[in-house]
């Protein structure tokens, strides 16, 4: 009985063991299956929003590229005032030119209804067009000293610009400024090809610092003439402050640069001694003249040159001599609306040709220069002392006597003997001359004009 009642109670245990060995395994295998349901749809969930990212980000990249392609397609609208710069490819893609664009170095910026407008320093053509329009101008001078009493020579050199600004029946003719012709014994131009011609000065103003000398056309080869051109000159008036401008000249004598900056100032006011600013309340007695600033460098062999605005037109003469050297940065030009007028009256001026040194004229008298500092503490007006005449020559007969200023020859302006020599080198002996000289008297100095034959064959006198 105890075995039987043993093996019932055995059997009946089993089969409740059995069945949740199966319950188990159903719970097992749907827990299976629900992962894997799962898995499925973190799946499909990536793809979708993986698919979604992609094509937001494709999207994106097409609108960024029509923006690109839309401010590339306005750029020519955008700069239609600009000379055009010939030589560009046409089928150049958008992504090369918006690297253009962004490698070019920027002159200033404008924004005007949200668009950017932009000017680049790329003035390869306007050099190309206005450089045979611009020569080097070299000056061979003899300088004279005094010391003790005694006059000393020495022979000098000196280079400039100068700007083609006209021709005649007979000449070429080139603006410059007056002191790169100034004492000169002897002028050459080089033109844009290397040719060098000797000139001769036709007129000068020495307050405005403006000078036109004349090449002959008969010593120009035929291939040089085909190589220059007459310059285009432009309206100073119309500039304003920030407008891009070129420089062209010869600077430092090593021939023809170009320089690049803005117009920083107009009408700068400034004493023609180049030394003082009329702003300072100094130097009120000095000429004042206005120019044009800029910081386009200017260095010294750049007087005379040109200043041109984007269009290739003469705006301004360059002038290294006008603000000292103690800045940087600051370049003056004379305006050319200013200049023109000066210029076309110079150049009708009759041409001066310098005579032999066996055949030069000579006053008789020896002298020396009343500069501005005697002038205004002495009551005296500037130009040559008379210290001495020689009897029996013109000056003598023409009445000088010695206390008397020379302050003219033949119209033009004498502030120095070097001025005066100068001037007198374009005389032969014989030659009759205005003098324009002041004679003191108790009620001061009055002008008086004389007319004096020269001689010739001085000692120490001129």
């Amino acid at each position: 009985m105890y075995e039987n009642n043993y093996s019932d109670n055995t059997y009946h245990y089993e089969e409740p063991v059995k069945k949740q060995e199966e319950q188990h395994n159903k719970k097992k295998g749907s827990g299976n299956g629900k992962k894997i349901a799962l898995g499925i749809c973190c799946g499909l969930l990536f793809g979708i929003f993986a698919g979604i990212g992609f094509e937001a980000i494709t999207t994106a990249s097409s609108l960024a590229k029509n923006a690109v392609t839309k401010e590339t397609t306005a750029q020519p609208e955008v700069q239609s005032t600009v000379p055009e710069v010939t030589g560009s490819d046409s089928t150049t893609d958008t992504a090369e030119a918006s690297a253009s664009i962004a490698e070019s170095q920027s002159l200033g910026t404008t924004v005007a209804d949200g668009t950017v407008l932009t000017t680049t320093t790329d003035v390869t053509e306007v050099v190309k067009k206005v450089m045979p329009s611009v020569v080097s101008v070299n000056n061979k001078y003899v300088e004279t000293t005094s010391f003790f009493g005694q006059q000393y020579n020495s022979e000098g050199e000196a280079s400039g610009s100068g700007i083609i600004v006209g021709q005649n029946d007979s000449e070429l003719l080139i603006a410059t400024n007056n002191h790169v012709v100034e004492s000169a014994e002897e002028l050459t131009v080089q033109f844009v090809d290397g040719s060098q011609i000797q000139a001769q000065i036709k007129g000068t103003d020495a307050n405005k610092d403006l000078a036109v000398i004349a090449v002959q056309l008969s010593d120009i080869s035929s291939d040089t003439m085909n190589s220059i051109s007459i310059a285009t000159l432009g309206d100073s008036d119309a500039l304003t402050v920030g407008e891009p401008v070129i420089a062209i000249g010869n600077a430092l004598g090593y021939g023809q640069s170009v320089t690049t900056g803005v117009v920083s100032a107009l009408n700068r006011a400034i004493a023609s001694d180049g030394s003082q600013n009329v702003q300072t309340g100094t130097d009120t007695d000095a000429e004042v003249n206005t120019f044009i600033q800029t910081d386009a460098a200017i260095n010294p062999g750049n007087s005379g040159g040109a200043l041109l605005n984007i269009k290739g037109e003469v705006i301004g003469i360059n002038s290294n001599k006008i603000g000292g050297s103690t800045v940087e940065g600051m370049g003056y030009a004379i305006p050319i609306s200013d200049a023109k007028p000066i210029i076309e009256n110079l150049m009708t001026k009759q041409t001066r040709l310098k005579v032999n040194e066996d055949s030069k004229g000579y006053l008789g008298i020896t002298g020396i220069d009343v500069v501005a500092e005697y002038s205004e503490v002495y009551g005296m007006p500037q130009g040559v002392y008379v210290s001495s005449v020689t009897e029996g020559t013109g000056a003598a007969q023409a009445g000088l006597v010695k206390g008397d200023i020379i302050t003219g020859l033949n119209g033009e302006e004498i502030k120095s003997m070097e001025e005066l020599k100068n001037e007198l080198s374009y005389y032969a002996a014989g030659t009759t001359v205005e003098l324009t000289i002041m004679q003191g008297s108790p009620t001061g100095y009055q002008a008086k004009t004389v007319q004096v034959t020269l001689g010739g064959a001085p000692t120490q006198q001129q």
